[in-house]
C-alpha cells in the first residue's frame, strides 16, 4: 500500500474516532447531565446544568461538522478549541477525585491519567484540520 493510501486511511480513521468520541460524549452530556455537573468549575457563571448541556450540544454539532468534507476543517478547528476549553473541568474532576476518599483508587487514577490524553486529542483534531 502506498504512503498516500495509508495516509488517507489514517485520516479517515482519525475523523471516525473523533466523531465517535464527540458524538458519544455529547449524547451522554444531554442524556445524563448530572454525571458532569460536578466537574463544572465554580467560577463559571450560570448553572452547571446549562454548561453541561451547552457542551453536549457543541460536541454533537462539531461531530456533525466533521462528518462532511466541506465542513470538516471548521469542525476540526472547533474540536481542538473545545478540547482545550473543557480542560479546566477535567482538572477539577482530577482534583476532586484525588481529595475524595469515597472514590476508588482506579477512579482517582483514571481521572488523573486522562489529563495528558487531552494533548493527543487536540493534536488529532489539528491533524484532521490539516488533512481537510
Amino acid at each position: 500500500m502506498s504512503s498516500t493510501k495509508k495516509s488517507k486511511k489514517s485520516a479517515r480513521r482519525d475523523v471516525t474516532r473523533m466523531i465517535g468520541l464527540l458524538g458519544g460524549s455529547g449524547a451522554i452530556h444531554l442524556a445524563r447531565p448530572k454525571t458532569y455537573e460536578g466537574i463544572v468549575p465554580e467560577v463559571m457563571p450560570g448553572s452547571a446544568n446549562a454548561w453541561v448541556k451547552v457542551s453536549g450540544v457543541a460536541e454533537l454539532g462539531i461531530a456533525g461538522l466533521l462528518l462532511l468534507p466541506p465542513t470538516r476543517k471548521l469542525g476540526a478547528t472547533l474540536a481542538a478549541l473545545l478540547l482545550v476549553a473543557v480542560f479546566p473541568a477535567n482538572v477539577k474532576m482530577a482534583r476532586d477525585f484525588a481529595a475524595d476518599p469515597t472514590k476508588s483508587s482506579a477512579a482517582r487514577a483514571v481521572s488523573i491519567a486522562r489529563l495528558p490524553l487531552q494533548v493527543p486529542m487536540v493534536t488529532r483534531a489539528l491533524r484532521i484540520r490539516r488533512a481537510a
